[in-house]
């Protein structure tokens, strides 16, 4: 008997010689145990685990059950070893593949394309690593079309491309649209190429996590232009970094053209761009525009820059709110014109900061026509900086505004009335198919923000890569102090939901998600209307999923709501095709001005009551009728 065998045995001695529970062999249906199937697996331990710790009365619901983890009896004894021996990343491949887990494929053991001397069309493709591709070539074109669409995780790496090259054409068309977790890093881009063109076109439009990192794009170039054409439009979240772009080039002309037009809470940084360029020609059109908190960061952009002309247009107009900062923008630059026309005119107004603007540009001049933020100008040069139109009016009405949030997403209580024609938002899940870890396993694995660099480790996420930031993202989240009122906790465990659950509400409970996705972006006809608790105001646990590389769920109590199950028909046959689950918030006093609420309903916080449906595969746990 070897040491996994052994320690297999110890435990499920232990396990059973406490436990009235007898098998022979079992198989697990619908929250029971039966024959056939092996009884030590991680979902027949939540099975017992549930029959322990929650009133008999509740269902055992599937859909909840079907999150365990697939992990046989012996790879969760196995990996559970690793996590408590702090070796678990040493095996983060086999993990992930064996738990099912949520983990970018490592590029380095991918297909790499190889240099090639004749044009190109990569359609259809993706996860491709692409080093040294295109380099040193003279003349033709390669174009990526499709590239990475439609793929749930689209993880591609662009090193030295395109590099020394002269007249070389690139296009990517549709590239890496309608994904869930995009990672594209693009390093050394085209650096020291002489003429020819790169052309992005609808570069990860409709995109869930976009994140991009042109990082030394086009430095050194000479007289080769660069388009950026809908440019993560319609984006949700996501991290685009372009660093030491076009420095020191030469006559190199980029523009960008409905970059994150209606995109919700894109973060763009833009380093050292241009700087110490010569006659450079930018352009950056309808920027930002409609877009949910679209945040710019301009740090050394066109510092030291020679005959530059940086023209701004319609830039973050009509968007809600927004942050943008420029730092040591246009600095000690000679002879360099930046215009910023309809900069700002936000419905809700904004923040930005202009931090030695300008400062030390000789024979160059700075001007805003129509500028809508405040006055948020330090240290700028008091010289050559013209403000045709200065204003700090912005405009609101909640027609206008409501774009930016979904129909369908918030509703008033009074539309839960059997026969209400209504409009149901997307539940459809986005997130990357998971499952929860073991609770033997996940109680092991470091999870703090003092640990994120060992966390990292184990799911094998590079220093400064998407993942890491992903990771660092949900930890930070799930660090977060409590709302007033709010209890809060993070779980990886279906066991670790059941106890935060029945903490809050006792163990007779009863757990609830909308029953599919049929109808979703439709309109729908309310049916018969269920009233949980007789529709008193009561309290809930909402668990709601964070993106992890395991199923990580964000738990919290929500006082003073009433919880509705309803029937959803079609409008055409009044046939039913959904049973949809709804929460309505009594209390929104502690809500921000500018949640989404609000802003699709009007009013502001405590005024109304907020309703909104349990997506796919988000819960709520209510105490049982």
């Amino acid at each position: 008997m070897n040491n996994i065998e052994a320690t297999l045995f110890l435990c499920f001695f232990f396990i059973f010689s406490s436990s009235h529970v007898h098998f022979a062999g079992a198989k697990q249906t619908a929250g029971n145990i039966t024959a056939s199937e092996n009884p030590f697996t991680p979902k027949a331990s939540l099975i017992r685990y549930w029959n322990n710790h929650i009133n008999g009365d509740s269902p055992k619901p599937s859909f909840f059950l079907s999150k365990a983890s697939p992990l046989t009896a012996v790879d969760s004894t196995r990996f559970a070893s690793l996590a408590s021996t702090h070796v678990l990343h040493t095996r983060h491949s086999d993990f992930c593949s064996a738990a099912k887990l949520f983990c970018f494929p490592e590029l380095a053991n991918a297909h790499s394309v190889d240099k090639h001397g004749d044009d190109v069309s990569f359609a259809a493709y993706s996860g491709k690593n692409f080093t040294n591709y295109g380099s040193d070539r003279l003349s033709g074109a390669d174009s990526f079309k499709n590239y990475s669409g439609g793929d749930n995780i689209a993880v591609d790496s662009f090193r030295r491309y395109s590099r020394n090259s002269a007249g070389h054409d690139d296009g990517f068309t549709n590239y890496a649209g309608e994904v869930n977790v995009a990672d594209q890093s693009f390093t050394t881009y085209a650096t020291g190429t002489t003429g020819g063109s790169g052309e992005f076109t609808s570069y990860n439009t409709n995109a869930n996590e976009p994140n991009g990192r042109f990082t030394s794009y086009s430095d050194k170039a000479n007289g080769r232009s660069q388009t950026f054409t809908t440019y993560s439009d319609n984006g949700n979240t996501g991290d685009q970094t372009f660093t030491s772009y076009s420095k020191n080039g030469n006559g190199a002309p980029n523009e960008f053209s409905g970059y994150g037009t209606g995109s919700n809470v894109v973060i763009t940084g833009f380093t050292k761009y241009g700087e110490t360029a010569n006659g450079a020609n930018d352009s950056f059109t309808s920027y930002g525009e409609n877009g949910n908190v679209p945040v710019n960061d301009f740090k050394g952009y066109g510092d030291g820059g020679n005959g530059a002309v940086y023209g701004f247009k319609n830039y973050r107009d009509q968007s809600n709110i927004g942050v943008d900062s420029f730092s040591s923008y246009a600095k000690n630059s000679n002879n360099e014109k930046v215009n910023f026309v309809n900069y700002g005119k936000s419905f809700n107004l904004g923040s930005d900061n202009f931090t030695g603007y300008g400062q030390g540009n000789v024979g160059g001049n700075v001007s805003f026509k129509t500028y809508g933020q405040g006055q948020s100008f330090k240290v700028y040069t008091k010289d050559g900086v013209v403000f045709a139109h200065y204003s700090n009016n912005v405009s609101s009405n909640g027609k206008t505004v409501n774009k930016w949030v979904e129909e369908g997403k918030f509703f008033r209580e009074s539309m839960l009335k059997e026969g209400t024609l209504m409009q149901l938002p997307d539940i459809k899940d986005k997130m990357p198919k998971r499952t929860f870890l073991p609770r033997n396993i996940v109680s092991n694995l470091p999870f703090s923000s003092s640990e994120i660099g060992e966390i990292w480790g184990v799911f094998g996420a590079g220093e400064n890569s998407s993942m890491a930031g992903i990771i660092s993202s949900a930890v930070s989240e799930c660090e977060r102090p409590a709302s007033k009122g709010e209890t809060k906790r993070c779980v990886g465990s279906a066991e670790d939901m059941i106890d935060f659950a029945t903490s809050v509400l006792g163990s007779g409970v009863v757990v609830r998600t909308t029953e599919n996705v049929v109808g979703s972006k439709k309109k729908v006809v309310i049916g018969k209307v269920n009233r949980i608790n007789g529709g008193d105001e009561t309290r809930a646990v909402s668990c709601h999923q964070s993106l992890y590389p395991y199923l990580l769920y964000y738990c919290h109590s929500v006082p003073r709501v009433r919880v509705y199950e309803t029937d959803l028909l079609d409008p055409k046959s009044l046939e039913k095709i959904n049973h949809g689950v709804a929460i309505c918030h009594i209390d929104t006093s502690a809500w921000s001005p500018s949640h989404g609420a609000f802003l699709a309903l009007g009013s502001g916080p405590g005024r109304i009551e907020v309703c909104h449906w349990i997506f796919e595969n988000d819960m709520t746990w209510n105490i049982i009728d």
